[in-house]
């Protein structure tokens, strides 16, 4: 039975990044070479074990290895994008990361031959077979399974300003969709997505595991794709939130981020701290002024108190955790602003050219 183990949660503060890219040509138009770059072709040393296809066969995925110490993310993230490029480019590829390709329509491409992603095909249907999303999502290592929990349930109220940063996906098959994160969105149709609910203990969330997988209503643990969840597998906290990421530097931005919140909760649980009381329908609400408004969002805060500007809770977040990533995240113009602009002013060939990877 596919399912994960209190046993698996030993280290905390560990570090791994999975990323989700395209797989285009030279002009960055999609194309399928998932079967060739991961099945028909030995990878980098680098990638062996860690690369794999999506759904579609033009979106490819890369895991770096445990990441020890957070100052080594940069020089671990840097090659293994590196290593991803140069494989593609040895077989005619390039590569292009956004939380949606601004121009691909997924009626277009092929889905992966994969069993498990056919069966998920048949199972879902419509909202599955136009997934064309792209994410990136950080696990954080937590050394014991009841503080993994917690800290998920409490960091839910910081994942809409996780995603307000990172909107990287206005456009849907061509058009504009008035969002500036409509990856989150789509991505939301699926079954078991979204703002997980709070649960009370690590025993409740391993019977909601087991059942789930017991049931059929999914194939295994990782078919459970809530925006958080205790990873009882690889013993993390993952946070699944962000739009996939072109720019290296804004991908490290939101790691930061997220590292230092997950350690900061690990001290308030081992301190004894007060959990937050906050409805998930009002934290549903703040998700979606994010993917909505992204920099320009205000957040319900917990309790009765007015909106909160993202610039204002950047400020406190940056100063209370002692970070400087997130506020060069918000000062620069969003991966969405940018989008839109570009492609107003120079077209959908410069659009598809500014995803890319170098």
């Amino acid at each position: 039975m596919e399912v994960g183990d209190a046993s698996s949660f030993t280290q905390l503060g560990t570090i791994g990044i999975e990323e989700e890219f395209f797989i285009v040509d030279e002009s960055g138009n999609p194309v399928s070479g998932t079967d060739e770059l991961v099945y028909e072709t030995e990878p980098p040393a680098l990638l062996k074990d860690r690369l794999d296809h999506e759904l579609f066969k033009f979106v490819i995925e890369t895991q770096t290895p445990i990441i020890e110490r957070p100052g080594d993310a940069a020089d671990i993230l840097a090659d293994v994008r590196s290593a991803l490029v140069d494989h593609a480019a040895d077989r005619g590829y390039r590569i292009a990361a956004a939380g949606l390709h601004p121009t691909a329509s997924w009626r277009d491409h092929e889905h992966a031959e994969k069993p498990r992603y056919r069966s998920q095909l048949d199972r879902i249907q419509y909202p599955q077979h136009r997934n064309t999303t792209a994410g990136l999502h950080v696990h954080v290592g937590v050394d014991d399974p009841e503080k993994a929990v917690w800290i998920a349930n409490e960091i839910r109220w910081r994942l809409p300003v996780v995603l307000a940063l990172s909107v990287n996906s206005p456009f849907w098959c061509g058009i504009d969709t008035g969002l500036h994160s409509a990856r989150a969105k789509i991505f939301e149709a699926l079954p078991n997505t979204g703002m997980p609910t709070r649960f009370d203990s690590y025993d409740a969330f391993d019977r909601y595991e087991h059942r789930m997988v017991t049931t059929g209503s999914i194939a295994d643990r990782g078919e459970i794709w809530f925006d958080v969840r205790p990873h009882s597998e690889l013993g993390t906290v993952e946070v699944r939130t962000p739009d996939a990421q072109a720019d290296q530097d804004r991908v490290l931005a939101l790691v930061e981020y997220i590292h230092a919140s997950v350690m900061e909760l690990a001290t308030r649980y081992e301190d004894g701290g007060d959990p937050t009381s906050m409805r998930r329908e009002l934290l549903d609400e703040n998700k979606w002024r994010a993917m909505r408004h992204g920099h320009g969002a205000s957040f319900l805060p917990p309790g009765d108190g007015d909106p909160v500007s993202l610039a204002a809770i950047v400020d406190d977040e940056a100063d209370r955790l002692e970070i400087d990533g997130i506020r060069r995240l918000f000062e620069a113009e969003s991966g969405a602003d940018r989008l839109r602009r570009i492609r107003r002013e120079e077209g959908d060939d410069a659009a598809r050219q500014t995803i890319m990877l170098e």
